[in-house]
């Protein structure tokens, strides 16, 4: 009895730190884990590449980070459930819009939601980018050597060589996002505008 209910406690304590995302931050009661708002931007010579996540995005087609290499990449991981996600989603489709065609590629990672809930979101605020179907959290996990994304909204910006260059934990804002592209922007030689 007493084995049985040692199980029991790690079963309940693995399934606990699943639902936080690894996270120290205190989950909210809508069941996110909710980002402190840090900001950790890396020098070159500190960042890791990027894992070549694949996976089919809402609209059905298969996409992998690699499709955009020399690029830089904004991963946005959301869910249409997370009240911080709705609230930045404005700022993400115009910064995205920004930088469209100028080597800047803005990808969404819908986590732990819907596939029927996720396009509705899409709908509601327009979001033009491609967002990944990440339903169990396995295309995050694989930033875990890198910076991983620790709360839902988290956002990670990869460089034009394919490193991970920045993360966000928590809503960003317009500025904050292009204060984390423009830099990488300037690294390779890119103009602002």
């Amino acid at each position: 009895m007493r084995a049985l209910t040692r199980a029991t406690s790690v079963i309940f304590v693995v399934f606990a730190l699943t639902l936080t995302g690894c996270s120290t931050e205190p989950a909210t009661d809508a069941g996110f884990v909710s980002g402190d708002g840090s900001i950790t931007i890396l020098p070159p010579d500190q960042r890791q590449v990027a894992p070549n996540a694949s996976a089919v995005d809402l609209a059905g087609k298969t996409l992998e980070l690699a499709d955009f290499a020399g690029q830089i990449v904004v991963l946005n991981v959301w869910a249409s459930w997370c009240a911080p996600c709705r609230a930045e989603a404005g700022a993400l489709e115009e910064v995205a819009k920004q930088f469209e065609n100028q080597g800047v590629q803005f990808i969404g990672l819908n986590t732990r939601d819907s596939n029927a809930a996720a396009r509705a979101f899409i709908r509601r605020f327009n979001i033009t980018y491609p967002s990944l179907v990440d339903t169990d959290g396995r295309i995050q996990l694989l930033f875990n050597d890198s910076l991983p994304p620790q709360a839902i909204p988290s956002t990670i910006v990869i460089d034009q060589k394919g490193r991970v260059a920045a993360r966000a934990l928590g809503v960003v804002t317009a500025a904050t996002l292009r204060a984390m592209i423009e830099p990488l922007r300037e690294e390779s030689g890119t103009p602002n505008g």
